[in-house]
């Protein structure tokens, strides 16, 4: 587990540069925060280190957006799941949600707390909260980031 404090897009961006290098297909990154703590501006940075080029959105009321990225020279699905509105995991079920979390792809998921029974329990999960101090902080466990992280 690591925590740390973002000063700036740019600390944010090279904790998102960082993890694009550790994690493989299959993968389930799990983002938790209050709404305005950073999880989709992570997510875009996360999305553009894995090399996508399209514009990522929130997709609060889609639930999910698909893009495609780069891993390892090939390229790969990325799912970015915003599951703030759902009321009951079960509706997930309609969207073939855990076909897309136990797949080959990538899939982020926005507000995974809400939907925590659905996700695999080698998933990565971060934390970003805001600070009295107009920064942020954030966290992470399921992945060893190591001491290059702090």
């Amino acid at each position: 587990m690591f925590e740390m404090e973002l000063k700036t897009l740019e600390d944010t961006k090279e904790i998102a540069v960082r993890l694009a290098k550790k994690i493989k297909p299959g993968d389930v990154v799990c983002l938790v925060g209050d709404l305005g703590a950073g999880k989709t501006t992570f997510t875009q940075m996360l999305c553009e280190a894995l090399g996508t080029d399209e514009y990522v959105t929130s997709p609060s009321f889609s639930i999910m957006n698909s893009y495609t990225g780069v891993l390892d020279g090939k390229a790969i699905s990325i799912y970015h799941f915003d599951v703030y509105r759902i009321s009951d995991p079960d509706e997930m079920d309609e969207i073939g949600f855990d076909d897309y979390l136990f797949g080959k792809g990538i899939s982020i998921v926005e507000w995974a707390t809400k939907v925590e029974e659905h996700i695999p329990k080698n998933a990565i999960w971060i934390e970003l909260k805001l600070t009295l101090w107009g920064t942020r902080m954030i966290s992470s466990s399921g992945l060893e980031m190591g001491d290059e992280m702090r």
